[in-house]
């Protein structure tokens, strides 16, 4: 109790009280949240119970949540015609059992991203995702989405990345999600990219690098490298390299690379054990797709480590994750055989519901 009153926590008597200059908030999903405005901060757990908690059930007859110019959720009261701050749920909170500290939660196969992000806000916090029209990267687009974030969809399609657009408005009028033309394929248009999202003045605490080709014949691209190595990693690592100064300006932030587990089973070395550059934009003698998709997964495991190395110092990390074995997705339908591959192993494979790239980010 001597410490209670030294912090200024012993005002009241019942623990569920707030101390003066506490108030008491929900994220869009239903999560409590304690902003402290003498100290302009905030905090899951309740500051002197220590609790967590979340609203049950939905919004009474007549209300609606709208979210303010700062990404503040607010409440709509039709029927009184008001506007309130404070959920009307609030009196009716279920206890949610807290983390101890620095725990790590565990998931499994059956772990959806929305799960992954479930309870946290995160309003003011930009991310680019690339490839996030469909897939795994519409998964993690969405739940970001969903949970504040100002979402950018980075496709080289712009039609289908505004069609994922409004399949994730019709679950939140609300969230933040825009479309801009990316086709890692050609270095002009990263560059152009880049130079387009600079403009927007805004923040970056999140670039994930998901957009991959897998299983196509062999062509160069307008820049003459093989396509797969392009796509899958030096569009990407160019990217990174344009926007770093960014990323470090939105410190604490990161970068994510979506790799494989296929990275395993391929060299990038030559017989004296010397990088082999010919290997990693191979000739159409001696390209095979498979290789070459590996080759690309191993690059963005190695270019994910050192960019950690170079830039953890400056508050921004690199990880490079390996979305899970026998993921489903529409990347193989460039050749039959691996779409005839791919759809006898349906049955077993996780549902692109269940990715879990955003673990990656849960702490962002």
């Amino acid at each position: 109790m001597a410490a209670l009153k030294y912090a200024g926590l012993d005002d009241t008597d019942s623990e569920e009280e707030l101390p003066p200059g506490w108030e008491e908030r929900t994220t869009k999903d239903g999560w409590v949240y304690y902003a402290n405005h003498l100290e302009e901060r905030t905090q899951w757990d309740h500051p002197k119970s220590g609790k967590r908690k979340r609203v049950a059930g939905d919004l009474p007859y007549g209300w609606e949540q709208e979210t303010d110019e700062n990404g503040q959720v607010y409440f709509v009261d039709h029927i009184n015609k008001r506007t309130t701050y404070l959920d009307p749920r609030l009196a009716f909170t279920v206890e949610d059992n807290p983390m101890k500290p620095n725990a790590k939660r565990k998931y499994d196969g059956n772990t959806t991203a929305m799960e992954i992000l479930q309870g946290r806000d995160m309003s003011g916090k930009v991310v680019i995702i690339t490839g996030a029209n469909s897939g795994i990267g519409f998964e993690t687009a969405k739940s970001f989405a969903l949970h504040g974030a100002h979402v950018i969809l980075a496709c080289r399609n712009v039609l289908r990345a505004n069609e994922a657009i409004q399949r994730i408005l019709k679950e939140w009028h609300k969230a933040k999600v825009e479309a801009m033309t990316l086709d890692l394929s050609s270095l002009q248009s990263v560059q152009e990219f880049a130079e387009a999202f600079r403009s927007k003045n805004v923040s970056l605490q999140a670039l994930i690098c998901n957009a991959a080709i897998f299983g196509v014949p062999w062509q160069l691209t307008e820049d003459g490298l093989e396509s797969t190595f392009q796509v899958n990693h030096l569009g990407h690592f160019y990217l990174i390299q344009l926007l770093e100064d960014v990323l470090r300006c939105s410190a604490p932030a990161r970068v994510v690379v979506v790799s494989s587990e296929s990275h395993r089973f391929t060299e990038i070395k030559d017989n004296s054990g010397k990088l082999d550059f010919n290997a990693l934009s191979p000739s159409k003698k001696e390209y095979w797709a498979m290789l070459a998709y590996n080759r690309s997964k191993l690059c963005n495991i190695l270019i994910s480590n050192e960019l950690n190395r170079r830039l953890s110092p400056h508050g921004v990390t690199s990880n490079a994750v390996h979305p899970g074995n026998m993921m489903y997705s529409s990347i193989h339908h460039n050749w039959w055989v691996y779409t005839l591959l791919f759809t006898l192993a349906r049955p077993f494979t996780k549902s692109m519901k269940l990715n879990r790239i955003s673990t990656s980010l849960e702490h962002a």
